[in-house]
């Protein structure tokens, strides 16, 4: 049992005994700094209940507890607030309860409990990964990491859109302007060339309507009577028809772009379970939209198209099927979530996450799957999250001018590389082992910084400011944890299994880091609950700074009395271990020295 449980039972019976009167619940807070105390219960919802004086109904029922409740040493009462002192005998059997489980905070996946699929990522395929991928992609592992930490099983996707007119445009491109290059001819992962050509397009394509609107054109018409865009419409319309060239094309460029994309997730230490392709899911969605029809969910206007109507849940009427029959992207988006429930049947709800500018489309995605009659659809949830930006402004892929995800990696190693030679921090270490320290700090910067901002936040990204070795960042965190991995080694002596506890008194600065440790199963369900790393990476800020007054005020192996000086030592290693746990969930990796 927990504190607050234990605390809870025995203030229900107090009241009981006191007053003779049950409470259903009881309100804790952590006591305020200027106060003794380890934990605050809130006296006033009872003083409406119980018609009394708040400084002596906290006293009546401090005074039972201390004379009734191991746990409650002493306590003192300030307006409306019983502030307990809690028995270091309590912290110490806490400890000794957890500090051999590797796992402390993470709960296993119960028989028969419904799964979560997770779907992050989910990018073009005429173009590299770039800055807004990365905090999508970063979000997405991280979430369904805590998710899977919090007791569920989780499976990660992402669909991937693999047509379009937008994948034509890089295709026709290539054929205009590539003279064969392919990415082994040119030594570029297959991601940046297919990009590079996405962009030449664009380029050629506004050289032909300045030249259209020179001849009396306007803008719009020039924008759809120019060449270009008439081949690159004219080569989707082949896709779909299933020419031969086209599709042999559109599978060659493809697989370029896959296979680099494949060596950016690794680099950025994400994976997937499955993937969904576009081009397998785009006519899907329509049997159902006649399901539908035929039972009054949705309805057909005079021009043959089919729509819901969801005006009486404060949205608007939304198109599911066109005139001529074919689908729009709601169509595709119902039609994928059905078949992925299909396709894995222990799914119980899904996690989307896709920017805030698609807020609207989730709303109505998720109302016409409830309206569809699907127990999973009150299971949906859409991880929205604002765009990032850098110092120097927005980012525009057909310009050439987003920050590419590769480079951006690359920038946070070197970043991190220059920091760390002038700290001068890396003595005794070779050249390979500082060339993977320094991704680990600069990685670690890049996932820390972008993930300790709420999501549904807009962000700067300031990549020197990131790898700041002071302050709320990941190298901070990082060289914290290698502080402890240096105290570990040099302690000669066993301290994992030694139980230390009897004739201990327990030092401020020991109770306040195993409060700070106790919270860390509750902060994995809560992120879980609200879809935010945030929560962790923040609550691993506050234990850092909990470890470093610690190790500031308190002697660990100076210490001449054996038993502190081991129950010192352990306590650095749960630490340590919750800092890469929680860490882990981020998606960070921990270095063992820095």
């Amino acid at each position: 049992m927990t504190l607050q449980e234990i605390l809870t039972s025995e203030i229900q019976k107090a009241v009981s005994k006191l007053f003779d009167i049950s409470i259903d619940r009881v309100e804790f807070q952590s006591t305020k700094k200027d106060f003794e105390g380890d934990i605050t219960m809130v006296v006033f919802p009872l003083v409406k209940v119980l018609k009394g004086n708040p400084v002596e109904i906290g006293t009546k029922i401090g005074e039972y507890l201390v004379e009734n409740v191991a746990e409650v040493s002493r306590f003192n009462v300030v307006a409306g607030f019983l502030n307990l002192v809690i028995a270091d005998e309590f912290y110490f059997n806490f400890f000794n309860g957890i500090k051999n489980n590797a796992q402390f905070g993470f709960v296993a996946p119960k028989e028969g409990e419904k799964a979560v699929m997770v779907e992050y990522s989910s990018p073009n395929t005429n173009k590299p990964l770039h800055l807004g991928h990365i905090r999508n992609n970063l979000l997405g592992y991280s979430v369904a990491e805590i998710i899977k930490a919090s007791g569920k099983k989780v499976y990660k996707t992402q669909i991937i859109n693999d047509r379009g007119i937008h994948i034509c445009k890089s295709m026709l491109a290539w054929q205009k302007f590539g003279n064969g290059q392919t990415p082994a001819s040119t030594g570029l992962k297959g991601d940046k060339l297919v990009g590079n050509f996405y962009v030449e397009f664009d380029k050629a394509y506004k050289a032909e309507i300045n030249a259209l609107m020179a001849e009396g054109k306007t803008e719009e018409e020039a924008k759809k009577q120019a060449p270009l865009i008439l081949e690159a419409q004219q080569m989707l319309l082949d896709w779909e028809n299933g020419k031969p060239e086209v599709i042999e094309l559109w599978k060659t460029m493809n697989q370029w772009v896959y296979d680099g994309f494949e060596v950016t997730y690794k680099n950025l230490g994400v994976d997937f379970d499955s993937y969904y392709y576009e081009s397998n899911t785009y006519l899907l969605g329509k049997d159902v939209v006649e399901d539908g029809l035929n039972r009054g969910v949705f309805f057909r206007k005079d021009d043959g198209s089919v729509w819901i109507d969801l005006t009486a849940d404060g949205l608007d009427e939304k198109i599911v099927l066109r005139s001529d029959g074919t689908s729009v992207y709601m169509t595709q988006d119902i039609g994928t979530a059905i078949q992925r429930v299909k396709d894995y049947a222990d799914v119980g709800g899904m996690v989307y996450t896709v920017g805030n500018e698609q807020d609207y489309h989730f709303k109505v995605l998720f109302l016409i799957l409830k309206k569809l009659g699907y127990d999973w659809a009150q299971h949906l949830y859409h991880l929205s999250y604002g765009m990032v930006e850098l110092p120097t402004g927005k980012m525009k892929s057909r310009e050439g001018t987003v920050v590419d995800a590769d480079d951006l990696m690359a920038e946070m190693t070197t970043t991190a590389q220059a920091i760390s030679e002038e700290l001068g921090k890396l003595d005794g270490y070779n050249d390979e082992e500082k060339a993977s320290l320094y991704k680990t700090i600069g990685l670690g910067a890049l996932k820390y910084y972008m993930l300790k901002v709420d999501p549904k936040k807009q962000m700067m990204f300031n990549p020197e400011e990131s790898v700041d070795f002071n302050g709320n960042t990941g190298p901070f965190i990082q060289y914290t944890y290698a502080r402890i991995q240096s105290i570990l080694r040099k302690a000669d002596f066993e301290y994992k299994n030694v139980s230390t506890s009897n004739g201990l008194e327990m030092h401020e600065k020991e109770k306040e880091l195993i409060k700070q440790v106790q919270l860390f199963p509750d902060v994995i369900q809560s992120a879980a609950d609200n879809h935010s790393p945030a929560l962790i990476a923040n609550y691993t800020y506050d234990l850092v700074k909990e470890f470093n007054s610690f190790y500031q005020n308190v002697s660990i192996l100076g210490e001449d009395n054996m038993d502190k000086k081991i129950f010192r030592v352990q306590l650095s290693y749960v630490v340590g271990n919750t800092i890469k746990n929680a860490f882990g969930l981020l998606g960070i990796n921990v270095p063992e020295r820095m």
